[in-house]
């Protein structure tokens, strides 16, 4: 039969406060790793590829703003349609080399060649009443010329026959009577001279004012006359200009209007850079600016013309003449990059152009430690930018070392490990 062994009080005293001493240790040892655990930084994670890096430095660099474009002609010229009409014969095809004489191509145009002759008939009509009208002046011109010489001569019989009477009655052989009366014969063929005379001056000055209104309406009708004649003559569609043929947008057998677009001549010897620029690039940009244009077979020197007074699609157009000789291959339509320096920054701290961040703001950037084995992100304020630099204005020294490339997959991070 077991017997119950009495336990000793003190001895449970002591395992009972070995036990609240052992439980007490537990819970401040706890709460220290807990403390600590907190205070660790968490692991930096490694970068798995190499980044693009660069030093900060302290120096002079050009502002430059990049774009890409194609070379195009200074000349060109589109060759509308003057008459509508049905493109017959398409005689050249881009690339060919033309002439202002030369025929691109030939329209018809039944109507117009129906115009033209109706035109000329009314002409030639016009003409016929217009010589009719001067013959009937002439005529009229002669008959008072002829009564000036008639009147002419009664006046002379009357002077005559007057001073023959003057003679009788000085001898009294005729009563004074008649001698009244021959000088009034006189008188009478005095004024019907005057009178003819009057009529023929006032015939001569009046004839071209007579003839005015027919010679008026033969000009009107010989202007129509050359208006349609014109028309049918530009149904041979010519280039106008010396270059090369680059557009013909119609096809044979088409009926087109007239104005439409039939040909784009261009000359090639004359070209120009037309290049886009990024919208957010463009506030600093001005007329006059020198430029570089790269036609990947070499350089050439231009300077901006002309911008874009609005955007597309996020980018401005800008003009750029072209000074000195092309390089070799050069030709419209030819892709090119061109660059254009804004201004000369002097003295200033700057580092090669990270891929995110804007003008004068503010990014995150992983700075290089000094043993180049791992990278603490700092905030850094951006000035003026360049193609591919940009102006430090705070968080970063000259000498710094920096991390360029995108870092956007570590943006939860202070901290990075390097290879």
């Amino acid at each position: 039969m077991a017997m119950d062994v009495k336990r000793d009080p003190a001895i449970l005293r002591r395992k009972k406060m070995r036990q609240i001493v052992f439980g007490a240790i537990g819970v401040v040892v706890l709460i220290g790793l807990t403390f600590f655990v907190t205070r660790l930084r968490p692991a930096a994670p490694l970068v798995d590829n190499e980044p693009w890096q660069d030093t900060v430095k302290r120096g002079d660099f050009v502002r430059e703003v990049r774009g890409a474009g194609t070379l195009v002609p200074e000349d060109i010229r589109w060759i509308p349609a003057r008459t509508a009409g049905r493109v017959e014969k398409i005689i050249l095809r881009p690339g060919a080399v033309v002439t202002p004489n030369s025929v691109i191509l030939e329209l018809s145009n039944p109507d117009l060649q129906q115009q033209v002759r109706a035109a000329e008939l009314n002409w030639k009509s016009g003409q016929a009443t217009l010589e009719n009208r001067r013959t009937d002046l002439k005529q009229q011109v002669l008959a008072q010329t002829a009564a000036v010489k008639n009147a002419e001569s009664d006046f002379n019989l009357a002077q005559a026959t007057l001073d023959a009477n003057e003679e009788l009655a000085k001898q009294n052989l005729i009563s004074a009577v008649q001698l009244k009366t021959y000088r009034s014969q006189l008188d009478q063929a005095r004024t019907r001279l005057d009178l003819a005379k009057s009529q023929l001056e006032n015939s001569q000055s009046t004839l071209a004012s007579q003839i005015a209104p027919q010679e008026a309406d033969v000009a009107q009708r010989k202007a129509q006359f050359d208006l349609v004649t014109q028309q049918m003559e530009e149904l041979h569609v010519r280039a106008g200009m010396s270059g090369i043929l680059q557009v013909v947008p119609v096809e044979q057998g088409a009926q087109v209007g007239a104005g439409a677009q039939l040909a784009r001549v261009a000359d090639p010897t004359s070209l120009k850079a037309q290049i886009r620029i990024s919208e957010t690039q463009t506030k600093d940009l001005a007329p006059g600016q020198a430029a570089d244009i790269d036609t990947r077979n070499g350089h050439v020197k231009g300077v901006v013309a002309r911008i874009d007074p609005a955007a597309q699609g996020g980018t401005v157009g800008v003009d750029i003449t072209l000074q000195g000789p092309l390089p070799p291959g050069s030709r419209p339509d030819l892709s090119v990059d061109g660059t254009i320096t804004l201004e000369k920054l002097v003295n200033i701290v700057y580092v090669g152009r990270p891929s995110v961040g804007q003008d004068n703001g503010t990014v995150g950037m992983f700075k290089v430690s000094a043993d180049g084995k791992e990278a603490t992100r700092v905030t850094v304020k951006l000035g003026r930018s360049s193609v591919n630099t940009v102006e430090i204005l705070d968080g970063l020294q000259p000498g710094d070392r920096v991390i360029l490339s995108d870092m956007s997959q570590y943006d939860a991070f202070d901290r990075v490990r390097l290879k």
